[in-house]
């Protein structure tokens, strides 16, 4: 592993995986620059890929951690990996395709003041600025076959400013408690891309957690959609499912929701 590292105190450190996204891994460094410089960051890039890096590692605010996979690893693979490299108290799952224009990490921080919230997340926006659909209640067949025909639209929830707890917030922007991600043991890395992110927060419910999104927080989410466009990525995308619907995870969570 490569490092940049800097002597001060590091509160967060945030975990980024490029698969042949250097470009905008790019944008998003840039970004944390500009707006992120005095909240004490470190970020662990991950290359899963081989690519070359257009910037130096001491050229930004902040240190930088790099890892070069010898072989491709899955989405929650390599953020275990970067957090076993973390020296932040506080551990953040950032995707690169995630742009900011103002600093989201003060307001997600003051969430975590209560020791019941174990991840917090901000508002994700899509490139017009729409909110985008990455808070949801829990899956079952039922609604994933409503969604498929066209019959489940919108949100799971009603969003306004105020913080809400859904069930489950997409993977592309989390902050956890290091104290917590290391109680889960990280993610599961039987899901090798998609669902992840579903099974954890699933697991945090059962350990008594909840997830809190806050809206003051905001980032914008330049989504790339390649399971839309991919066979392969649908196949994972089907067969992660299944894991999921199958695993004791899913109806201890579901059991609890009806009790």
């Amino acid at each position: 592993m490569e490092e940049i590292a800097a002597s001060n105190t590091v509160d967060i450190s945030i975990s980024v995986v490029s698969h042949l996204q250097i470009g905008l891994v790019t944008q998003l460094l840039a970004d944390l620059d500009a707006h992120c410089a005095g909240s004490h960051l470190e970020v662990i890039l991950t290359l899963n890929l081989e690519e070359t890096l257009p910037f130096e590692l001491n050229g930004f605010s902040f240190p930088v951690k790099l890892i070069r996979n010898d072989s491709a690893k899955g989405f929650g693979a390599n953020h275990n990996q970067a957090f076993r490299h973390a020296s932040g108290r506080y551990f953040c799952v950032m995707n690169p395709d995630i742009r900011l224009d103002s600093n989201p990490f003060e307001t997600l921080l003051a969430c975590l003041a209560d020791s019941s919230i174990g991840l917090v997340a901000p508002l994700v926006l899509g490139e017009n600025g729409e909110v985008e659909d990455s808070a949801r209640r829990f899956p079952t067949p039922l609604t994933i076959l409503c969604k498929a025909f066209g019959r489940c639209k919108g949100t799971d929830y009603v969003i306004g400013n105020a913080p809400f707890h859904p069930d489950w917030v997409g993977g592309m922007c989390m902050l956890f408690p290091r104290a917590v991600f290391e109680l889960l043991g990280g993610f599961d890395e039987r899901y090798f891309l998609y669902y992840e992110d579903v099974d954890l927060c699933a697991r945090l419910r059962l350990l008594g957690y909840e997830v809190l999104v806050n809206p003051q927080a905001k980032v914008t989410h330049h989504a790339q959609r390649t399971s839309r466009r991919s066979l392969t990525y649908l196949r994972w995308h089907f067969k992660s499912m299944m894991r999921f619907f199958l695993s004791p995870v899913c109806w201890r969570v579901h059991r609890l929701e009806r009790s």
